[in-house]
Parts: C-alpha cells; sequence; structure tokens
C-alpha cells in the first residue's frame, strides 16, 4: 500500500513515500540572490525526486524577509526567488515527483545563525534583525526579547502568506503547506506557552487559533480550487496538560479539536509532527514516536494524516499505511542518508521502482 497513488482534490500523488520540508541553511544572505534556491537546492531536491519520491516538499520558505529562521534561508517574496523555483518544479513534475512548499514565517525564532555554527541569535547589527512573537516571550533566556505583534501587522503577516501562495503557484507548486508547526510564528499563537495575549488572538482556544485559520482562509482563496493545501501542526508541546500550570502549553486534544476545523477551512491533509516551541521539552524519541499522534487524528476526524518521525524501514512505513494510522509518510533524515530509498523500498517490498530512463539499466 506504501506504493499505491492517493488523491487529494484533483491531484493524484504517485505514492505515500513523501520528503520532508528539512532546511538546507544555504541560500545567499545579502545582495539580489537573497533567499534564492541556488544550485544546491536544485541538487538537493532533484535527486530525491529521481530516487521516486512521490511528493517533496521544500524546505520552510520565508513568506518575509523577518519570516526568514536564518539569513542563509529560501523566501518567496519577490520575482527572482519565484523565477528560481521555477526550475526546480519543472524537474521535480518531469520526474513524476509532486512539488509541494511548505510557506513560513519564524516568529520569536528567527535571526538565528547556521545550526552548524551554533544556531546562536544574529543580533540586527550582524545581519540579523529583531524578531516578532504573539507575546514579547523569547524562546530561550539567551535569545532576544520579541516585539509583539500588533494587529495591523497581523494582518500583514496574513496577507504575506497569500502573496507568497500566488507566487508558489506562478513557479509551478500543486500543493502548498501552511507551517504551523515547531514554535514558529502560527505555532506561537496557538499555544497558551507562547501566546500571552488577552486581545482577540489570545487567551481562548478560538482566540489562539484565529491566526492559524485566517492564514489558511488567505491561502485557500488564492490558492485553486482543484489543488490541495497541508498544514504542519505539532500535535503536543511536550509539556503539562494542566490548563493551571504556568507551563501547559498545546496538546494532541488541541490538535483534534483545531484538525475539524481546518478540514472546515478547507485543508486536506495534516501533517503531524510535534515540538519545537519550549526549548526545555522533554520529548520521548524513538522509532515512530509520533506516530500515534497522526493515528489519533486519522481516527476522531475525517482529515487525512501524513506520519513524521524517525521512520527508517520499508516494512515499518507499510505497517504504517496498511493499518490505516497515516495517509502518507513524510521522511526526513533518512532521505538524507539515501536519496534512494523510496525506490529500494519498493524493490523491498515488491512493488515497482520508479526509475529515469537513463536509469532503467540498472533494473
Amino acid at each position: 500500500m506504501l506504493f499505491e497513488p492517493i488523491t487529494l482534490r484533483s491531484l493524484t500523488i504517485p505514492n505515500r513515500v513523501w520528503m520532508a520540508p528539512m532546511c538546507q541553511y544555504s541560500a545567499a544572505t545579502e545582495g539580489p540572490e537573497t533567499g534564492v534556491p541556488d544550485d544546491w537546492h536544485f541538487a538537493h531536491l532533484a535527486a530525491r525526486a529521481v530516487g521516486g519520491a512521490g511528493l517533496i516538499l521544500t524546505e520552510a520558505t520565508a513568506v518575509s524577509p523577518e519570516g526568514r529562521i536564518s539569513p542563509a534561508d529560501l523566501g518567496l517574496w519577490n520575482d527572482r526567488q519565484e523565477a528560481a523555483f521555477t526550475r526546480i518544479t519543472r524537474f521535480l513534475a518531469r520526474h513524476g515527483t509532486v512539488p509541494g512548499i511548505q510557506l513560513a514565517h519564524a516568529g520569536r525564532k528567527a535571526s538565528t545563525d547556521l545550526p552548524w555554527r551554533g544556531g546562536a541569535p544574529v543580533a540586527p547589527g550582524d545581519g540579523g534583525w529583531r524578531p516578532v512573537a504573539p507575546s514579547p516571550v523569547p524562546f530561550r533566556e539567551d535569545h532576544p526579547v520579541p516585539t509583539e505583534l500588533s494587529v495591523d501587522e497581523i494582518r500583514r503577516v496574513v496577507d504575506d502568506f497569500a502573496r507568497a501562495a500566488r507566487r508558489a503557484l506562478r513557479a509551478g507548486f500543486q500543493a502548498v503547506e501552511v507551517h504551523g508547526a515547531h514554535g514558529y510564528l502560527i505555532g506561537e499563537f496557538l499555544s497558551p506557552y507562547s501566546n500571552h495575549r488577552t486581545d482577540a488572538y489570545g487567551g481562548s482556544f478560538e482566540n489562539r487559533t484565529r491566526l492559524a485559520l485566517e492564514v489558511v482562509d488567505a491561502v485557500r482563496a488564492v490558492w485553486p480550487d482543484d489543488l490541495p493545501v497541508f498544514f504542519r501542526i505539532s500535535a503536543t508541546d511536550w509539556l503539562t496538560e494542566n490548563p493551571e500550570d504556568e507551563r501547559a502549553g498545546w496538546t494532541l486534544d488541541d490538535t483534534v479539536r483545531l484538525a475539524k476545523e481546518l478540514l472546515a477551512h478547507g485543508v486536506d491533509l495534516l501533517d503531524v509532527s510535534s515540538g519545537g516551541n519550549a526549548s526545555g521539552a522533554r520529548i520521548q524519541t524513538g522509532p515512530g514516536y509520533q506516530v500515534p499522534f497522526a493515528a489519533r487524528v486519522r481516527a476522531e476526524t475525517d482529515l487525512p494524516v501524513a506520519a513524521v518521525g524517525e521512520i527508517t524501514d520499508p516494512h515499518q512505513a507499510e505497517e504504517i499505511i496498511g493499518a490505516g494510522r497515516a495517509d502518507a509518510v513524510l521522511l526526513g533524515r533518512e532521505l538524507l542518508r539515501d536519496p534512494y530509498w523510496p525506490n529500494r523500498a519498493a524493490r523491498t517490498l515488491g512493488a515497482e521502482p520508479r526509475l529515469p530512463d537513463q536509469y532503467l539499466r540498472a533494473g
């Protein structure tokens, strides 16, 4: 079943092995090439298409300059970026892979250095900028206090997502994912741990989810009716679920509740991850450790889901799909290790690998 197609709206994706968004921190950081995908991004994504991935989601692509996680992140706010993505989507589609893009705003986790240089905050005088957030609460003690967004600024963020989605469509993407996970801006609004507002965007569940639904509505309004919109969620902050506790965060119950709202607002699939919003959270990892989160959403809602998290073995992935715990699996680090994992898995499971003509002699 891992290699059976799945149709979302009018889009048929050839298998259920998809590539998760993974930042490469490799774009130019200044000048006209800022945020533009280059040869590295092309080679990185093209290799996974040749390797048989049914759908590829680009790394978190910022909808505005201040929405980047690092100065070296990709963006989609200008014509040069849009044109460069077109080369990538054309290649992916030509080789049978659906091109998808994850649109994001990093919020209070923005303006950080490259992870292999430690990932520390980058000050405005050193090429960084002042991060923004729902509330003036830093991600960690060694991070700057972010600027609290005004209501007018929140509306501009929503507009930025819509403009980026329009550009993504023109660039040839066939699926778009709104990044609401991992403690970035939309996820910060969702969680009471990071959202201390008292206006229409804070406090109650309805208020804390307002930005997520406004962004989805704005993206859905400019995205074709026959193409799917995804939403990535952190199913839990891995904090206490006691609402009276000052460390109470977003919970799996909240995720199930939001999933039903997202479905009503036109989302076609929930990409279910976890964590990232609280630096001190204790996350219990292991093979398939996040799959139960996806399985519960799938069991309690009508929204299709994709599962992530230490999915490394073809039989493991097949069991997830075959048992009805998810509709697709999104592989991250395993596809960094082996770009040809989907084709290898197909052979292991007795399915037909999707080889380009140039590689047919390899059988």
